[in-house]
């Protein structure tokens, strides 16, 4: 059977190329939680044991890693047109695994954001914005399910939290760093190969069936379905209300998401007296239940109205908050892990995918950029704003009822961004990304 450029799996009968990205992105998607994201939690209780700083000053690193995530946001949209996808993520692995090598060296804070700050950069560049991209790309019908299924690496990342936990009190958190940052190298990068920035440069088309119609770049109308040159230019899009209420609809999810990451499993075991071990589990039942949504989300979300979709997620993650916050025993955060759990793997998926339905792929390398410095104000405040009030109260719950009342406004947000109309007079006049 004759090979194609798209790649060496493209050998095996009635598989679109499109999927073995899907399974890359799942494993890069899988190191990143397990190692980092779901971790740090984990880190946080042992990085507070030796070196006695307050939640505010560790919660801090976390957050001012997301931010410099969101900062790098247009830059990383300009690398991604201008370099292509795969070789940033592979960048990113690299910095990722050299972040965690210097993490093994902290001995002060100045040190210790320093690192953390080389593991945020390393992160996000092979993280969600660059694989969501090519997905978008390789995907149009089928966009949800497919992000819905490379995130589900994310989740199942979660479920090894507890793994992580046993190596981290068996061998030290500085041996688990190196064995993080060896793992980032040796599996991730050889990954990162299955990477293609777009089909057609590679003789395939969206979803590899039919044929792609010629777009002047001015046709679609948003709906991401006629080629790689249709949709909103991004001078169009940012000057839309919808794309700022999905931004920041996103942000505000994102600040739940965060500030339980980050806050936890400390306040399960300094205040309901749970071992870090089961703790752990606890955040394992929480990205379980997130991966069974994942997967059910992502194929509701290419069939039914994927704002509304959202919209009741954030309900959700209200409602889950305020639960975490009234917990008076383990037994209640369960109630709570499931609750959050379904919120965010149900949501997750559906981000990126309606901002392509909205905007079209034209720019949407751009926009997501752009849409990064709004999102990472929610990553950053959550573990901020979670910290300092626990710090202040001496107790986690107003904090998470704060966080809750912030997924309240996410809600409005999203039940507000309804689909844009192309500006009068913009569309015709804007022929370049921007």
């Amino acid at each position: 059977m004759k090979r194609t450029r798209a790649g060496p799996a493209t050998w095996l009968p009635r598989v679109f190329y499109g999927w073995w990205i899907v399974a890359a992105a799942f494993v890069i998607h899988g190191l990143s939680g397990a190692l980092f994201f779901h971790a740090f939690g984990a880190y946080f209780v042992y990085l507070q044991a030796e070196f006695g700083w307050s939640r505010t000053l560790i919660s801090g690193a976390f957050s001012l890693s997301r931010l410099e995530s969101g900062f790098l946001g247009p830059l990383q949209g300009w690398l991604i047109n201008r370099f292509g996808s795969r070789t940033v993520v592979r960048i990113g692995l690299l910095l990722f695994g050299v972040g965690f090598l210097l993490f093994t060296q902290v001995d002060s804070a100045l040190t210790f954001y320093g690192a953390f700050l080389i593991i945020a950069l390393g992160s996000g560049l092979c993280g969600f914005l660059t694989l969501n991209i090519v997905l978008m790309n390789w995907f149009e019908k089928r966009r949800s399910t497919a992000v819905a299924l490379s995130a589900a690496g994310s989740s199942v990342a979660g479920l090894m939290v507890p793994a992580v936990a046993l190596a981290l009190g068996t061998f030290g958190w500085r041996t688990t760093a190196v064995g993080s940052a060896i793992l980032l190298l040796i599996v991730g990068l050889p990954v990162s190969q299955a990477i293609r920035q777009t089909p057609e440069a590679h003789g395939h088309v969206p979803d590899g069936r039919g044929t792609p119609e010629p777009s002047d770049g001015t046709s679609g109308h948003g709906t991401g379905l006629s080629g790689p040159a249709a949709g909103f230019a991004a001078r169009e899009a940012l000057r839309t209300r919808s794309f700022w209420l999905l931004a920041a609809g996103h942000g505000l999810a994102l600040m739940s998401v965060s500030a339980v990451s980050a806050h936890l499993i400390p306040f399960l075991v300094a205040q309901l007296n749970m071992t870090i071990e089961s703790a752990a589990g606890m955040v394992a039942v929480l990205t379980g239940v997130s991966l069974v949504a994942h997967l059910v989300g992502g194929f509701i979300g290419d069939r039914v109205n994927r704002r509304l979709i959202a919209t009741l997620c954030m309900a959700g993650h209200a409602a889950a908050l305020a639960v975490l916050a009234s917990a008076p025993t383990p037994a209640v955060v369960a109630i709570f892990a499931v609750l959050q759990g379904l919120s965010w793997g149900f949501r997750g998926p559906l981000m990126t995918p309606l901002r392509a339905e909205y905007f079209g792929r034209r720019a949407l390398a751009t926009l997501e950029g752009f849409a990064a410095l709004v999102t990472t104000a929610g990553l950053t405040l959550g573990p901020i704003a979670v910290g300092v009030l626990a710090d202040r109260m001496g107790d986690y719950r107003l904090a998470f009822l704060f966080v809750a009342t912030m997924a309240g406004v996410g809600m409005l947000c999203f039940g507000l961004a309804a689909r844009p109309t192309r500006l009068a007079g913009v569309g015709a006049a804007a022929r370049g990304v921007l």
